[in-house]
């Protein structure tokens, strides 16, 4: 019998939103999170084209999302920037599973708890698809970077 795949709710809603996609798995390490380096390599796609998602905040429930390149660095600075701050700090580990409803390694832009304000590396605007986490570890998800910004009401804007 076949091994039915998990459907996460960022698969629900680039489903609910017939957003064309492809399923990418990796093997994981006891279940833990691989970095983005890592994940490239293990998926067969260039780190150019995987993301990964961080969340930071500027104070108590003020949270936002920043997908950038899995080779580079959210610059704070830009981010506070783009966000209309006057500064963000990346959140503490122990709170993303709260905030968010995801774990480290499988934090998707698409089907948080809540919808927060999400900014894309304008670096993806060019491509033809980018990967993202598809909301759990081992599993990421192939889009185009316009239907990955619509999914999740993002914005693009240098952030790097």
């Amino acid at each position: 019998m076949a091994k039915k795949t998990v459907k996460t709710n960022a698969v629900r809603i680039i489903e609910q939103q017939n957003i064309p996609y492809e399923l990418l798995g990796y093997k994981t390490e006891g279940g833990q999170p691989a970095d983005g380096l890592s994940v490239s390599q293990k998926i067969g796609y260039a780190a150019e084209y995987v993301y990964k998602t961080l969340v930071a905040s500027a104070g108590t429930d003020r949270y936002y999302v920043f997908v950038v390149p899995v080779a580079k660095e959210l610059n704070l600075k830009k981010a506070a920037k783009a966000a209309g701050e006057k500064k963000i700090e990346m959140i503490a580990m122990k709170d993303l599973l709260g905030v968010t409803g995801y774990m480290r390694g499988g934090c998707s832009p698409i089907g948080m708890k809540k919808r927060f304000p999400t900014f894309i590396d304008r670096s993806a605007e060019t491509l033809e698809f980018m990967i993202v986490s598809a909301g759990k570890i081992g599993m990421q998800l192939k889009a185009a970077p316009q239907d990955l910004a619509e999914a999740s009401g993002a914005v693009f804007t240098d952030i790097v």
